[in-house]
């Protein structure tokens, strides 16, 4: 691994465990939006968003907010971040690249794409991540590859990343990597691939709720790999 990938903690819901992320080398933490156990309104996400500008993580900075959406409308997507002041929303549906393009210039915020990788999909290839990706190409911040559903806890078939950290490189675009990682894998997958960024959520979880000892070691495990 060339250098140390963007670290995502996604689906927070509480402020204690946001309060004892402080310190962590972290970049990025996400709230769910759209409909999944771990949905956050935006009164809550107020809160929480408050909870993370108090933390210092990587470099003494405080990580980044990301919202992450499904399918929803530009009007719905206003609302939101009007109240809850989110730094990256993450569009995780069927989002057109002309979508995302607007998004980011009406919200002033970063956009993230998603882009499901099926379980078999040995069916990728360098020509069809590129063709997948180059629409998007000016009009998003970062693209991330997660097992389709996300959150689910699932891998994908990891021979897809090679392709789509080509065609994300040829098009300096910032690859995360989200999609069943937990303490046990994350190491395996960093000294095989160099994403940008990696995003855990169900693999930091204990009962469905996320575990600081857990964060922990997840974290620790990326800066050994």
């Amino acid at each position: 691994m060339s250098q140390q990938p963007r670290i995502k903690i996604c689906g927070l819901r509480d402020v204690p465990t946001i309060e004892a992320m402080d310190d962590l080398p972290i970049h990025e933490i996400g709230f769910v939006f759209a409909p999944s156990k771990r949905q956050v309104d935006p009164a809550t996400a107020v809160r929480l968003i408050k909870a993370v500008h108090r933390l210092k993580a990587s470099g003494g900075e405080r990580p980044r907010t990301v919202g992450v959406f499904v399918n929803d409308s530009m009007d719905h997507l206003k609302a939101v971040v009007a109240e809850a002041p989110l730094d990256v929303v993450q569009l995780h549906g069927d989002e057109t690249a002309e979508f995302c393009s607007a998004v980011r210039e009406t919200l002033h915020v970063q956009v993230w794409k998603v882009f499901s990788i099926k379980s078999e999909s040995a069916l990728s290839s360098p020509r069809s991540a590129m063709e997948r990706l180059i629409p998007y190409k000016g009009k998003v911040d970062a693209v991330l590859i997660d097992a389709p559903g996300g959150g689910t806890g699932q891998t994908f078939n990891w021979e897809a990343i090679k392709d789509y950290e080509q065609a994300a490189d040829h098009l300096e675009m910032t690859l995360y990597v989200a999609g069943g990682l937990h303490e046990g894998n994350v190491q395996e997958l960093l000294r095989t691939y160099s994403p940008g960024g990696i995003d855990v959520s169900s693999g930091v979880e204990t009962d469905g709720r996320k575990d600081i000892d857990k964060i922990r070691l997840f974290v620790r495990k990326v800066l050994e790999a």
